[in-house]
């Protein structure tokens, strides 16, 4: 797999990568070690607590965590699955990394249970709740597609469209497959 590991940066909304299904991939793969340390670094530089891998482009299974206080190592998570507590969710509020300038309430389940593989090909299972929970199933949610932009209440979209609006603007357009350019009249 050829891919310019150093040059990987975090994407921001409406990047395409954001909404694409994410695959199993092969954690004995070098190159996957490679990726996940450099993801490490970027959510250090942007000062968060996960990263997935959807966020630097890539739809590859793979999130890594540094929840502070709740958990303050550095995680890998390879190809994780996420098994949900039962219960009422509970709201807090939430920020993404791809998505800033947002923040908004968002309901998820209080614990929740991962199993995984982590950076030296080893299992992992572990259990949360509160904000480590909260954590893993924001970054499983990459995996999937899903942003917080579609977890938030109607009042939300409705008070932060124009904030939405401005990222979709801002966003640099690509030019069209097949797409000629035209010159003179």
């Amino acid at each position: 797999m050829s891919l310019d590991v150093p040059a990987l940066q975090i994407v921001r909304y409406p990047d395409p990568a954001l909404r694409r299904k994410s695959a199993v991939i092969d954690p004995s793969d070098p190159v996957v070690r490679q990726v996940a340390l450099r993801m490490i670094e970027l959510m250090h530089d942007a000062d968060g607590v996960g990263l997935a891998a959807p966020q630097v482009g890539l739809a590859w299974r793979l999130f890594v965590t540094n929840a502070r206080d709740a958990d303050p190592t550095d995680r890998v998570f390879i190809n994780p699955t996420l098994t949900l507590a039962r219960g009422a969710a509970e709201a807090d509020e939430e920020g993404c990394l791809s998505v800033p300038d947002i923040r908004v309430q968002v309901r998820r389940a209080p614990a929740a249970r991962i199993e995984a593989i982590d950076i030296d090909g080893r299992p992992v299972v572990m259990e949360a709740e509160g904000f480590l929970a909260r954590v893993w199933q924001h970054e499983s949610d990459h995996l999937d597609g899903v942003l917080i932009i579609d977890r938030m209440s109607p009042l939300d979209r409705l008070t932060l469209r124009s904030t939405i609006r401005a990222l979709e603007q801002a966003a640099p357009v690509a030019p069209m497959a097949g797409a000629r350019r035209r010159t003179g009249a």
